[in-house]
């Protein structure tokens, strides 16, 4: 919130990790009363915590004949926030945009909701340890 309150003009665009694991509900609810875009990344979650695998995904993509990706990407852009998956390979790169002929219902919501962990696959900044760490890493340059 600092980062809207301490600037004469607030970003228009603020991207954060965002995955079913980490869904950062807290930071999306200030972003829109500061009318300020969430983008997620790391969607995926870097394929972490086998999120491909999961239950819950697996079985809502079956019931919709789509990925675990592409429930991803839907669950994302149901929830507003602009989403920019990542990906070299034209087959992927093609599933990725096909995710506007279906709808994900409130009750699969609520099942990818359950699945948050409020915790990051990767760091966290508030962490003390990994702040010492990034304060004290040297840059080559």
């Amino acid at each position: 919130m600092d980062f809207a309150l301490h600037n004469k003009a607030p970003p228009a665009v603020n991207q954060i990790e965002g995955n079913p694991f980490n869904q950062r509900i807290d930071a999306q609810v200030i972003h829109e009363r500061f009318k300020i875009q969430t983008e997620g990344w790391a969607p995926f979650a870097e394929g972490q915590r086998d999120i491909f695998k999961k239950d819950t995904l697996v079985s809502t993509g079956a019931k919709y004949g789509k990925s675990v990706s592409q429930v991803i990407l839907r669950w994302h852009i149901q929830r507003n926030i602009v989403v920019i998956p990542k990906s070299v390979n034209k087959d992927r790169m093609i599933q990725n945009f096909t995710v506007f002929d279906f709808e994900l219902s409130n009750e699969d919501m609520s099942a990818i909701k359950a699945l948050d962990t409020k915790t990051t696959a990767f760091f966290d900044h508030r962490d003390p340890e990994w702040v010492e760490k990034l304060s004290t890493r040297r840059l080559d340059v």
